[in-house]
């Protein structure tokens, strides 16, 4: 019998164990999707205490909590710590029972499984570590896990005030870089939209009365993202929107909006086309990588988003077609020369063979130049990483994979890295003791090392 989470945790065979600890243990990490929020980066915050570090904010454990018969917010800061604590014991099978006892191990040095006997002793240790330990501010976790950048999630209408901050203060190696995601420009059908295209004008100091104002001043403060270290853009959307219509009908549909009327599904699905369509055409010019998010289901509970708000733990998995429009996208801008490096994550497993087989279709100029995204939300635990990287083997290129991101507002996520690259190298590990693919560690090693860092830093950075 192994001993709980030891230092081969989920490596199963002498393969897998050489792959992880010679190769892919040391390599830095690139974590180019993520939330951190860039203002308590530039403050190099560091976390009052572990309650505030695991529970304030993050929607997993919120959900988990919820399903224990918690309210997440619910008395002091041990009684929510306690609380998280009876779920981490009650939620073996879930992702969240590994990370959080990884999160223990690598930044606290506890071993300890979580319960409600261990609670208080380990909240104890754990506070007492965030305030002693000089590796438990931001800069000291980017430090301790030898992060080389983060790419946090930026609106365009952001002044990127402490990025320039973060930059001048000089106290990180670590790239702190920011992401283009226009989506407040593309959802003309939200609340909001109009007070959003004021901001935007006021950001770029274009005047919006049309369609062709909205992408000049999206383009203008898309080449200031660029002079700030900008490498790729992101944007949620739940199909890929293809609706073609003339710029006229486009024009139509934005001044309905901005008289304040409300537009129909069909009239936002051309606006967004005609937006996401348009700023795909830049982002190629410029060089730089587009990242889709499809097939979330968000706000499901509507007394839920009423109380707390979007990104609270009510979103979930939709199973829309996204094949056709996918595709249709894809070579609409292929044909004009104009597809960028893009990379396409699917919250439905469901759509793992369309998204590779159509990758297949566009590839060209670069090595991966059409990306399947890493298993994304709840598919980001074992077997939904297992099948994504299996998936993608059967389909296209694994060995050209960019690999994990965190997508997560914690500091204290980065050792998701770490589970991604043990199931990783367990996989490949379990091929060679098979004899599936021949015992070659200087072949994959490379590939190890390439996809927990390499191809990550090549594919964004160019070089």
């Amino acid at each position: 019998m192994k001993r709980f989470m030891d230092e081969n945790f989920l490596l199963s065979n002498e393969s897998a164990v050489r792959l992880y600890h010679e190769y892919a243990k040391q390599m830095p990490i690139f974590d180019y999707h993520c939330h951190l929020i860039p203002q308590e980066i530039a403050d190099n915050k560091r976390e009052p205490s572990i309650t505030s570090a695991w529970l304030y904010g993050d929607h997993y454990k919120w959900r988990q909590m919820r399903s224990n018969g918690y309210d997440e917010k619910e008395g002091d800061d041990f009684q929510r710590f306690l609380n998280y604590a009876d779920t981490v014991a009650h939620a073996i099978g879930n992702p969240l029972y590994h990370w959080s006892h990884l999160e223990l191990q690598r930044f606290f040095g506890i071993d300890t499984p979580l319960s409600p006997k261990t609670a208080r002793e380990i909240y104890d240790e754990a506070n007492r570590k965030l305030k002693e330990d000089p590796d438990l501010d931001a800069y000291g976790i980017f430090r301790k896990f030898n992060v080389y950048a983060v790419g946090t999630t930026d609106d365009p209408a952001d002044s990127l005030e402490f990025h320039a901050a973060i930059r001048k203060a000089g106290k990180t190696p670590t790239k702190v870089i920011p992401s283009f995601r226009p989506d407040k420009a593309m959802n003309i059908d939200a609340a909001g939209f109009n007070e959003y295209i004021d901001r935007l004008a006021n950001a770029s100091e274009v005047k919006i009365s049309t369609p062709a104002d909205v992408l000049s001043a999206l383009s203008k403060r898309l080449d200031w993202f660029i002079q700030n270290g900008c490498l790729a853009t992101d944007h949620a959307i739940v199909v890929p929107p293809y609706a073609p219509a003339s710029d006229a009908k486009v024009s139509e549909i934005f001044l309905k909006a901005r008289a304040g009327k409300p537009v129909s599904a069909e009239e936002a699905e051309i606006y967004r086309s005609f937006i996401l369509m348009s700023l795909a055409e830049e982002y190629a010019k410029r060089g730089i990588v587009m990242q889709l998010h499809m097939q979330s289901s968000r706000n499901n509970n509507s007394r839920g988003f009423k109380a707390l708000g979007p990104d609270t733990g009510y979103d979930a998995v939709t199973d829309r077609e996204i094949a056709h429009n996918l595709s249709r996208f894809m070579d609409t801008l292929d044909s004009r020369n104009a597809l960028p490096k893009t990379i396409i994550y699917t919250l439905n497993p469901k759509d793992y063979y369309p998204i590779g087989t159509l990758m297949g279709c566009f590839q060209r100029d670069v090595p991966g130049k059409i990306q399947m995204g890493s298993a994304w939300w709840f598919c980001d635990h074992i077997d939904g990483m297992t099948e994504q990287m299996k998936v993608l083997g059967n389909l296209g290129l694994l060995s050209r994979f960019v690999g994990m991101l965190t997508d997560s507002r914690s500091f204290l996520s980065y050792p998701r890295h770490e589970y991604f690259r043990r199931i990783l190298c367990n996989m490949l590990g379990t091929w060679i003791e098979d004899g599936e693919i021949p015992a070659d560690f200087d072949l994959v090693e490379g590939m190890v090392q390439d996809i927990s860092f390499n191809n990550a830093k090549r594919y964004f950075e160019g070089k």
